[in-house]
């Protein structure tokens, strides 16, 4: 399920990865991963993974034995989890690694999601990184992110905007405006 997720050069060390991915899954589910998946043009390739997947983390063990660019991998897989907490310490990981290109539909990904410290995470590791790369991914990418962005604002009118009331200010929307690039060109 994950060698569309990823460049063919990196068959290998996705099998080095998938190895210490346990086959237990969070509540006893019997499918692995969800259904749905994400599709996202990557250098006029098109890059799949899943909304969410089921794995309980691997072994740290058997993670810290992986090279770094399998690491890298590992990292990228596990921002699917449907555990929002294992989302968030996994991307922690990915952003202060040095990540390729390959890594970025994975971290784009969850900043349409309803968990707002993941979004917290994400701002404050870009908000000061030359994101060119991210907002090229984005602007080949156009029509999803303004879909993701708008999913964005309704997760923001549902469940944070109590707590800020000015959407200018909601974190989701400054991540989106100053991090990826979204202005309202996406919306054309």
């Amino acid at each position: 399920m994950f060698y569309d997720s990823f460049p063919n050069e990196l068959n290998e060390d996705l099998r080095e990865v998938l190895k210490i991915i346990p086959p237990k899954t969070y509540y006893n589910c019997s499918a692995f991963c969800t259904e749905n998946v994400i599709v996202y043009s990557l250098d006029n390739c098109m890059v799949k993974f899943p909304y969410r997947i089921y794995f309980m983390e691997p072994d740290i063990e058997k993670l810290n034995e992986l090279t770094d660019m399998q690491k890298v991998i590992l990292y990228c897989i596990y921002t699917r989890s449907c555990d929002g907490y294992v989302r968030e310490k996994y991307v922690k990981k990915l952003l202060s690694l040095d990540f390729g290109y390959w890594a970025i539909p994975f971290i784009v990904k969850l900043c349409d999601e309803y968990v707002i410290e993941i979004l917290e995470v994400i701002y404050h590791k870009l908000k000061d990184r030359n994101n060119s790369d991210i907002k090229n991914f984005c602007l080949e990418n156009k029509a999803v992110i303004n879909k993701s962005y708008s999913r964005m604002i309704s997760y923001w009118n549902e469940f944070y905007r109590d707590r800020e009331y000015n959407f200018r200010n909601y974190i989701g929307r400054k991540l989106f405006r100053e991090c990826l690039g979204y202005d309202r060109t996406f919306e054309r």
